[in-house]
């Protein structure tokens, strides 16, 4: 695996502690102490990461819950220079949560209706 999906895997594993920890703050913590980006960087670096972030999850030993797959991508983007926003959502009935990463208010780790169907709760 190249440097880059290393190091997509090892956030992966790094918010997979924090969510098993059950500590939602941990992830928050985590996230704001990523390098902050000033720029939204380049698109070629929103897809990099998204690629990285594909592929260490495919190789990851069990399910990536969307907290941990997009807190992970938010720290690789603002390591890369840009700046990315961590997404929480819910949806009241039924009861769904989702975190999702925009980038300049557009979703770049998912699909990109996803603000239409549930309500913000937070960025991070």
């Amino acid at each position: 695996m190249p440097i880059l999906e290393w190091q997509a895997y090892l956030r992966l594993i790094e918010f997979d502690f924090c969510i098993a920890n059950r500590s939602i703050s941990a992830v928050y913590e985590a996230v704001r102490r990523c390098c902050p980006a000033s720029s939204s960087g380049s698109q070629d670096a929103v897809e990099r990461v998204c690629r990285a972030i594909d592929v260490a999850c495919v190789w990851y030993w069990k399910q990536v819950l969307c907290l941990q797959r997009s807190a992970a991508t938010v720290c690789l983007l603002k390591r890369y220079g840009v700046a990315a926003t961590l997404v929480i959502g819910v949806q009241p009935l039924p009861f769904k949560a989702h975190a999702w990463v925009e980038v300049d208010g557009q979703v770049v780790n998912d699909k990109s209706y996803l603000p239409e169907l549930y309500l913000v709760l937070d960025r991070c």
